[in-house]
């Protein structure tokens, strides 16, 4: 005889979540029953179901007693690899509420194998052809400059000119000495044989002014500004900060290299300024200290053959050599990859690049003043 039911009498617990695979070939099923809680874990499927295309499989809740979210979850890591290799799902044996999570979740039916395999970037267009594309994007900015349809900020430019000019001189000042002693003891010794030691001053001011100086500029530079420049904006392409810049509407040519070619292009004619008087200076003191060349004698001797000509054709070179220094870093540093060791290879291609042009620049600016006579 049966007790009759209590108010107070502890209800009959619901069975545990259960799930079983079966079918065979192409044609399979999972059968769900019980309480299915959060915590619930389904069996793998089973090594006879083929998972590729032209399989099929159903499923049977009807002795599912209810379920949890976190059961949706269990059930998508069972059916999602499935899902992926091809396997069809027919999920209309599953309950109203979990069948458009699922539906929505899950992958397509062969996903992974569709994909194609061309997805990758684009190869990159050769080298030579993003230096022409970089250098007409710096003309037109500079053209728009020039017009005053302008991004450029005035302050971007003078922070420039202060990181590029000021901390640029103390080594300017060390190399270009240094140099200019090498170039007066040479010279001297060479000039002693003949007794023509007042000829010091001829070769130095020469040599220094128009040459040296400007080379000394073009490789400190190129070492310390080029190199900087191609990190800072390899660093910003990397945390896809130009990207940002474009996506916003601002030219990242106007914003980033326009600043700092402008910069090199005001402090490049400075600096081969001050390495030519530290040049000078060093001669001097060669001459007079070890060749017991007169000190009037040496300054009479440097003001007749340095001439305007000599002077403006130093500047000129110094100039031409910032602004390649400032296009070699750019350009690597915006052409830069995404990671770090991209941007340690872009830092690096940037200070040879720079080089290299400045001594194509430099024989092509010597034939030319040689053949004009300047």
């Amino acid at each position: 005889m049966s007790l009759p039911h209590s108010p107070f009498s502890t209800p009959l617990t619901p069975p545990a979540a259960g799930a079983r695979w079966e079918g065979e070939g192409r044609q399979w099923r999972l059968v769900l029953a019980g309480d299915a809680q959060a915590g619930a874990v389904l069996p793998a499927p089973p090594a006879a179901l083929p998972v590729a295309a032209g399989t099929r499989l159903s499923f049977d809740s009807a002795a599912l007693a209810r379920w949890q979210p976190g059961f949706a979850a269990a059930l998508w890591q069972a059916l999602a690899p499935l899902a992926r290799g091809g396997v069809a799902l027919d999920l209309s044996g599953l309950p109203p509420g979990l069948r458009p999570l699922l539906a929505l979740s899950l992958p397509a039916p062969g996903a992974a194998a569709k994909k194609p395999a061309a997805a990758a970037e684009p190869a990159p267009e050769p080298g030579w052809r993003q230096t022409l594309a970089f250098v007409g994007d710096t003309l037109a900015a500079v053209g728009r400059l020039l017009r005053g349809r302008t991004a450029m900020r005035l302050s971007d430019w003078l922070w420039q000119i202060e990181q590029t000019g000021p901390r640029s001189l103390p080594i300017v000042l060390l190399v270009s000495s240094l140099v200019g002693l090498i170039v007066a003891y040479m010279g001297a010794e060479q000039l002693q044989r003949f007794g023509a030691q007042s000829f010091i001053a001829n070769l130095v001011t020469i040599g220094v002014v128009r040459e040296i100086a400007a080379l000394v500029v073009g490789i400190v530079l190129a070492g310390r500004v080029g190199a900087a420049f191609a990190a800072q904006l390899g660093s910003m392409r990397a945390g896809e900060e130009v990207d940002a810049l474009t996506t916003l509407g601002v030219d990242p040519v106007e914003h980033l290299v326009l600043p700092r070619m402008l910069a090199l292009l005001v402090t490049g004619p400075l600096l081969t300024l001050c390495a030519g008087v530290a040049g000078l200076c060093v001669g001097w003191g060669v001459a007079v200290g070890l060749y017991d060349v007169p000190a009037m004698a040496y300054v009479n001797t440097t003001r007749e053959t340095l001439s305007g000509w000599d002077l403006a054709v130093g500047l000129l070179k110094g100039s031409v050599y910032a602004v390649l220094v400032a296009l070699a870093g750019c350009r690597q540093g915006l052409h830069a990859g995404r990671s770090a060791q991209a941007v340690g290879e872009a830092t690096t291609a940037a200070v040879v690049q720079a080089i290299v042009w400045m001594v194509i620049a430099a024989s092509l600016l010597t034939v030319i003043f040689q053949r004009l006579g300047v």
